[in-house]
């Protein structure tokens, strides 16, 4: 699995993407083994609480989490995830 960083996520985690060698059978087991890996910035990002935060879009395949099962949405060893910030602008 291949996960893609975006704007502030670049930062936080000092890369543009990581692949994933584990097999995490949900976003949400994904989201928390990339907390683990890049720390409590990263989490308190992703996470509000136990729940998805407001400020992150997450894509597995192009399609959004809010979409497709939020944190339960099942993942796969061959799909590509996007961490994007919430953005505004006018």
């Amino acid at each position: 699995m291949i996960v893609k960083f975006f704007a502030t996520f670049r930062r936080l985690t000092g890369e543009s993407s990581c692949r994933i060698d584990s097999s995490p059978a949900t976003a949400g087991e994904l989201l928390r083994e990339l907390s683990r890996r890049y720390g409590p910035t990263f989490e308190a990002a992703v996470f509000d609480d136990q729940r998805l935060s407001e400020t992150v879009i997450i894509l597995v395949n192009g399609r959004n989490l809010i979409h497709t099962g939020g944190l339960d949405t099942p993942v796969s060893a061959g799909d590509e995830v996007s961490v994007f910030p919430m953005v505004a602008g006018g």
